[in-house]
């Protein structure tokens, strides 16, 4: 098995409930964690039988761009989920924070986690 990291991805989302939240992008940065059994892709030593942790961080961010959101709760549920389509994860957890989103505080975060047997 591997466990597979895609750290810091920093994106612009459309998040808050808030009017001005609205309208502006703001700062998100995800952290994507998830494990699958790579023994196919070792043996050919072939993306083909990879998780594609390119493509599926280009379809994170397209999924940012392409929708908007109230909740971090939400963003983070909508990047889990698009992250258990592929069949071949067995396990994912998806951390989503908003940096400055609270005085006081760097940022706020949701993780998320999923799996399957």
């Amino acid at each position: 098995m591997a466990l597979i990291r895609i750290k810091n991805i920093r994106h612009k989302a459309i998040i808050g409930v808030n009017d001005w939240e609205r309208t502006t992008k703001q700062d998100v940065i995800i952290n994507v964690t998830f494990e699958y059994d790579d023994s196919a892709a070792v043996d050919a030593d072939s993306i083909d039988e990879a998780v594609d942790y390119r493509a599926m961080t280009k379809a994170i961010v397209d999924h940012m761009d392409k929708n908007s959101f109230f909740l971090l709760e939400t963003l983070s549920a909508s990047i889990l989920d698009l992250i258990m389509r592929d069949k071949r994860v067995k396990n994912a957890t998806v951390e989503v924070d908003k940096p400055g989103s609270v005085r006081f505080a760097d940022s706020i975060s949701v993780q998320q986690s999923s799996g399957r047997s």
